[in-house]
């Protein structure tokens, strides 16, 4: 009687947490037409505490998107051009010498913000790519001897244009583990691309939007994300689907063993539980579902799953790999 009493106590603080989540779709729809699979995972990133990796052909609204998310919740909002020639000093800051006071004076980079928007990340060296990589996971930067939080919450939003390779950096394996998802975003509907044609087509101001939350309900609802119930079955279900990726003759996959090179890291069970949760949350659930982690799986595991020269081959994807997994692991 009590678990149910505190499941109903729960469903009730999640229903008045997490009511802002309905009024940040209706707030961006002014200006977004479609992509709400985009602003769905955009918002798990944010309620979860993860970054975004965004790959997709430019044009597609992703810029405006972020830039949008940020208004709505009333945070601050920077976006960096990522090029060649980009310094770590133009991400982090830098000391500046004051002649007046004869000391220098700490100047502080455009990571200093809640929504970082990376652009083209990969068009940047290594040096600046393991700089903010740094500063996502250590939530902190360190110029010259002295270190400094990052205001919460903190996300970077990355993308990269899947088009263009000519003059780009890959990211290593180790630093795209540091995104919770990656995200492929596809062009929108016959529909919806009316829909933007008749908005955009023209010149003069566009739709105001109007702060809907703040940065303190934001890290509120991440606490309350914590106590979302989740069910032993569903962990195992969690765990199942990361180590099929590992051992997957251990689940009749056996035919996947010669197409995975390296399986997925701890951080994705990790991070499978908390999008999960943060799925229930914007589902208003006080528990999670095999289908929260079924819905938000292929956004967790496509970048951690590294697939042999002999799947390239046979241009098997991770993606190819990830359904076949999801279609064989038992569903609790």
């Amino acid at each position: 009687m009590s678990i149910e009493v505190d499941m109903q106590a729960l469903g009730e603080k999640i229903e008045f947490h997490s009511a802002f989540i309905d009024d940040i779709y209706s707030e961006l729809e002014k200006v977004i037409v479609g992509q709400k699979y985009m602003i769905d995972r955009l918002l798990i990133g944010l309620l979860a505490d993860g970054h975004v990796l965004l790959e997709g052909v430019p044009g597609l609204a992703k810029t405006l998107t972020v830039s949008s998310l940020a208004q709505v919740i009333d945070t601050k909002f920077q976006r960096i051009q990522f090029t060649p020639d980009l310094l770590p000093a133009d991400l982090i800051g830098t000391l500046i010498y004051n002649q007046k006071e004869s000391e220098f004076n700490v100047k502080k980079g455009p990571i200093f913000a809640n929504i970082v928007l990376a652009d083209e990340i990969n068009r940047s060296p290594a040096k600046v790519q393991s700089a903010l990589l740094e500063a996502m996971q250590e939530k902190q930067v360190t110029i010259s001897e002295s270190t400094f939080p990052l205001d919460k919450p903190f996300l970077v939003l990355a993308t990269q244009n899947p088009v263009e390779q000519e003059g780009t950096y890959t990211l290593p394996e180790a630093q795209v583990d540091r995104f919770m998802l990656k995200l492929k975003i596809g062009y929108p509907t016959e529909t919806e691309e009316l829909e933007i044609m008749r908005r955009m087509a023209r010149t003069g101001d566009k739709p105001q939007l109007s702060p809907v939350t703040n940065a303190k309900k934001i890290l509120a609802a991440r606490e309350v994300i914590n106590d979302i119930y989740v069910d032993e079955k569903v962990e195992k279900y969690i765990i199942d689907l990361i180590f099929a990726t590992r051992y997957p003759e251990n689940f009749n996959l056996s035919d996947l063993k010669e197409l995975i090179e390296f399986g997925a890291s701890p951080r994705a069970s990790i991070n499978l539980n908390l999008a999960a949760r943060a799925h229930a949350f914007m589902e208003h659930r006080a528990y999670v579902t095999p289908d929260d982690v079924r819905t938000i799986a292929m956004d967790v595991l496509r970048h951690r799953i590294i697939p042999t020269f002999e799947a390239e081959a046979e241009e098997i994807t991770s993606e190819d790999i990830i359904e076949k997994i999801l279609m064989t692991v038992q569903v609790p």
